[in-house]
């Protein structure tokens, strides 16, 4: 067990992490047993302490986080409580290791969680049940359950995963021969003398974990359904399931409903779905050339790799889940692309890239498997950082979020370090700037903001030498740093706006986005919490006034879709404009909900955490729509 001494050092060095929290805790309450709940779940984590007695500075510093012992006045008192606590409040009793320190000279409770064994798992808060009383530690928060992750907390059950399951209102003549015979064609392709090539079709649909036995018949389970089904299928059991292709104009998504967006929708079986949404999107991206070291020939490629492409959109496939019902979005905007699927990672941030699959669809991951469409190793994401570094453009950023459920992978179309690059970074300091720092930078102009999580991905670095990196551009008034704590972000600084002239043209040559002569808009997302009443049509106000003080939820989402049509708004003008509900349940129990679904959408998707964010309606479908 370690000490307080060892904890508190660690804490003022890189803040709260996955496996240490600090809390004031003078009594037990919902918080620190959230903690305990996370600690005890994490698969892997080993467990992780609690320094009791210890809160965040008031007067904060300028040199990373700082905190400051308050101290615990009656310590025997408090670990009474909390070991009762632990025996009661969970579906089985915790038990903890804890232990009374000095530190600056005032008393502090250390307690130690360990990890408890996959059988004994998932642990949950009986008042809430499963699956929102079983926490995980994500970071340095400890986040409610979701159906995902008691799947990942029941493998050490044995359990079956929501791919294998049973459709109920299928069968399996709703699977289509001719979705059966493309996947032949392309197993045949990757590997001509596969065996389940001479099978016939049911007991291949059966070798594959597209139909099970039950009840002695045959029926179609989710992944059968997804891969294979027919369109009257697909549109009855999973009537979100498919894939947008969306065309931005600018760099921000566009709150302005009398601005079109293009946008394409694909549904199909996966097979041909996740080949479809390729092809879209590489026909329609600009074609770019290099010339490689050592050869006289140039080379013609879209401006994001096709290897990159591929892989993005196959693991948005293969690993979102089916469980959400929502689509999944690939946004192009004029300096990147971003595909977001439903469902976040079921690795820890900091294991993106390491070797090793981990997917909650295992049936469709081997079925996309087979006929090379994807990999199953867990290599994925090493491939696409290795290829964007080969083409000379920024590593591509991933974001996993479980408030909204969703993983974000960001691609932007910028070679690193071009010679307008280096005029631009030497317009904002005579310091030397490292090639890790340039790229941060370069990430700000293109997206807005930066945070540690970002930092990291963009440079493969660990947590403290990414807080050392950004603290030194925060010094040199390159970035400004906003929130706290574990959401800390930073946007462009005083000396990148001084510095920000317009020494980029277009390179219309190799065809590449308009991304040089862009400054960013460093005045339209100041965090402040002043909020006005909207102005709403009159028809709204009447509507709103006629729901009552209780309206069923389907009038309430309906009521916050419409506001949000008639002008991007923030959770507090909603709450406002329906009579002042509180904004905390308006966006657990409504906004991220109808975000989930696709109702609604961020205006700063990059950070949905950011002071400014607000919440508009997608782009409606086009005439391609229908088309396609």
């Amino acid at each position: 067990m370690r000490s307080a001494a060892d904890l508190w050092e660690e804490l003022l060095l890189v803040d709260e992490s996955t496996s240490i929290e600090a809390k004031t805790s003078r009594d037990v309450g919902r918080s620190l047993l959230e903690t305990v709940c996370a600690f005890s779940n994490e698969p892997g984590l080993g467990g992780g302490y609690l320094l009791l007695g210890v809160r965040p500075s008031q007067q904060g510093s300028l040199f990373g986080p700082s905190y400051e012992v308050v101290g615990v006045d009656e310590p025997d008192k408090l670990q009474v409580e909390i070991a009762g606590q632990c025996r009661q409040v969970f579906n089985h009793p915790v038990r903890p290791q804890l232990a009374v320190e000095r530190l600056a000279e005032k008393n502090v409770v250390v307690v130690f969680v360990p990890e408890l064994a996959p059988t004994e798992k998932p642990l949950f808060l009986k008042a809430l049940g499963l699956p929102r009383g079983a926490f995980r530690r994500v970071g340095s928060t400890d986040q409610e359950g979701t159906e995902d992750d008691l799947i990942a907390l029941y493998q050490g059950h044995q359990g079956e995963t929501y791919d294998g399951a049973v459709v109920g209102d299928a069968a399996v003549d709703d699977l289509d021969p001719d979705a059966i015979r493309v996947y032949r064609e392309l197993r045949r392709a990757a590997n001509p003398v596969a065996e389940e090539l001479t099978w016939s079709d049911a007991d291949l649909l059966r070798a594959v974990g597209a139909v099970t036995l039950e009840d002695g018949a045959m029926r179609p389970t989710v992944a059968g359904v997804l891969l294979f089904g027919k369109a009257m299928a697909l549109r009855r059991c999973f009537p979100m399931m498919r894939i947008d292709y969306v065309r931005i104009p600018g760099r921000e998504w566009v709150s302005d409903p009398d601005r079109r967006f293009d946008t394409i929708e694909i549904r199909d079986p996966l097979l041909l779905a996740a080949r479809r949404a390729i092809a879209a999107v590489r026909d329609d991206l600009p074609a770019s050339f290099r010339l490689p070291e050592g050869s006289a020939m140039r080379t013609d490629d879209t401006i994001l790799p096709l290897r990159v492409l591929r892989e993005a959109i196959v693991n948005a496939v293969m690993h979102r889940s089916y469980r959400i019902h929502g689509a999944i979005q690939i946004l192009r905007y004029a300096n990147r692309l971003e595909v977001r699927n439903p469902g976040h990672s079921l690795k820890a941030d900091e294991r993106l890239g390491d070797p090793g699959s981990e997917t909650r669809n295992p049936r469709i991951a081997a079925v996309l498997h087979d006929v090379h469409l994807a990999e199953t190793k867990g290599s994925g994401i090493r491939a696409m950082r290795e290829v964007m570094q080969q083409h000379d453009l920024l590593p591509p950023t991933f974001e996993s979020s479980r408030r909204p459920d969703q993983f974000v992978a960001t691609f932007l179309f910028h070679h690193f370090l071009e010679e307008s690059d280096l005029a631009w970074l030497g317009t904002l300091t005579p310091e030397r700037l490292s090639d890790e720092e340039s790229r941060a930078l370069i990430f700000v102009r293109e997206v807005g903001a930066i945070d540690n999580a970002a930092y990291r991905n963009l440079n493969r670095v660990d947590t403290l030498t990414a807080s050392g990196h950004l603290r030194r551009l925060r010094d040199l008034h390159l970035l400004e740093m906003k929130g706290a704590g574990s959401k800390t972000y930073y946007v462009a600084g005083t000396g990148v706006v001084a510095g920000d002239v317009e020494t980029h043209k277009p390179d219309a040559e190799t065809h590449k986005p308009d991304v040089q002569t862009h400054k960013p808009d460093l005045q339209t997302h100041k965090p402040g919490l002043q909020t006005h009443k909207v102005a709403l049509p009159e028809g709204l106000e009447e509507r709103i006034a006629h729901a009552g003080q209780r309206p069923p939820a389907s009038v309430v989402e309906a009521l916050v879709v419409a506001l949000c049509a008639h002008r991007p708004s923030s959770a507090r003008e909603i709450a406002e404009a329906l009579g002042g509900r509180d904004v905390r349940h308006l966006t657990r129990t409504y906004l991220r909900p109808l975000i989930a679904r696709g109702l609604l959408a961020y205006t700063i998707p990059q950070m949905p955490k950011h002071p400014d964010q607000k919440y508009t309606t997608p782009p409606p479908p086009t005439a391609e729509d229908a088309a396609s």
